[in-house]
């Protein structure tokens, strides 16, 4: 995590001056911890708090280096450091017999719940890899929410029941910033991205239809030239979507701009705009038919989307997620969806 330098603490002048020898073997030694800010508490303190820890709740040196298989010098010379880099007593000492401080009190207790949160992360980030029970944090676009992402992931648990997903619907460009990000270990989306930091595999073409109101001129018919509709209102996605990029690619192949009545985020959104007579719209077709709108054939241009898997390239996937990915794979040109609306 990036810091602000401005409101890290600073350390105690004690503190800068120390001037350890690197010892890669030793535990307790904090030089080693290269990826975190030299001037961060954490970089200093962090490979001691186990230590301090065990020792707070033995009382004696010998015995917590026995429980944490170190020697009891390596032990007795992290205390000493950590003590002498606080600036403040954390034991006080009787023979071989620690007792806390009230300093050492109230810094055990800041200790532990550290340390106990790191032990949680620690099982849930193992729990999220395990091959049986782990976790996919899975991405698609809204419109193949309702029956293609379901039917995908009841045939995927069909020989992996247990693994779990973390399905997050929205658009193309929201999802690959994401992968990017960490946030999503693949997605489902359209176009097919072509970026030199993603890795992306087509895996079926759909179709896109031309949604009319049922009382519109044109609702008799069957199929259409896309520029038989160019005097019509469009109700779109908004700009960011990628449906949106690929209808206006495929009104300007038809020869004509588009008039953008209404834009919106849901393609069931839009549609109920088409059943209300206002405008018409390119969508792929439905899960269920829709009352009050007419789906035509579009026969020119040719007028279908793109759907692909994407992930980020070089990032090593868990278990589950190499699983589902391959599960993916295999499902080239059969990814559920409408009757007749996926072409090979």
């Amino acid at each position: 995590m990036a810091h602000d330098r401005s409101t890290r603490p600073t350390r105690p002048p004690f503190v800068e001056a120390k001037n350890y020898p690197s010892d890669p073997s030793d535990p307790s030694d904090p030089s080693d911890l290269s990826d975190l800010s030299p001037d961060s508490w954490s970089a200093l303190l962090a490979p001691r708090l186990a230590y301090f820890a065990a020792v707070a709740r033995t009382e004696h040196v010998t015995r917590a280096a026995q429980q944490l298989g170190i020697p009891q010098s390596t032990l007795s010379r992290a205390l000493a450091r950590l003590e002498q880099d606080l600036g403040v007593d954390l034991f006080a000492r009787r023979g071989r017999t620690l007792s806390l401080t009230a300093a050492g009190r109230t810094f055990l207790a800041s200790v532990e719940r550290s340390l106990g949160e790191i032990d949680r992360s620690a099982d849930d980030v193992r729990a999220d890899a395990d091959p049986a029970t782990g976790k996919v944090a899975f991405g698609f676009l809204h419109t193949m929410g309702s029956e293609a992402v379901p039917e995908l992931i009841r045939a995927f648990r069909v020989d992996h029941p247990r693994v779990r997903f973390s399905l997050v619907q929205n658009y193309g460009e929201w999802m690959i910033e994401r992968l990017r990000t960490g946030e999503l270990d693949l997605c489902l989306t359209s176009p097919v991205p072509d970026a030199p930091d993603l890795v992306a595999r087509r895996l079926a073409e759909q179709r896109l239809n031309l949604v009319v109101p049922a009382d519109h001129r044109l609702a008799t018919r069957k199929r259409i030239r896309l520029a038989e509709a160019a005097d019509e209102a469009f109700v779109t996605l908004e700009p960011p979507y990628g449906l949106r990029r690929i209808a206006d690619a495929l009104c300007a192949e038809a020869g004509f701009r588009p008039r953008v009545a209404f834009e919106g985020e849901d393609a069931e959104t839009l549609r109920g705009l088409v059943a209300a007579g206002l405008g018409v719209a390119l969508l792929p077709p439905p899960a269920f038919a829709r009352p009050g709108v007419v789906e035509l054939a579009v026969t020119a241009p040719r007028a279908v989307r793109e759907i692909g898997v994407a992930w980020l390239a070089g990032h090593p996937d868990t278990p589950p997620v190499a699983a589902f990915k391959r599960f993916l794979l295999t499902r080239k040109g059969t990814i559920a969806a409408p009757a007749g609306s996926l072409l090979p």
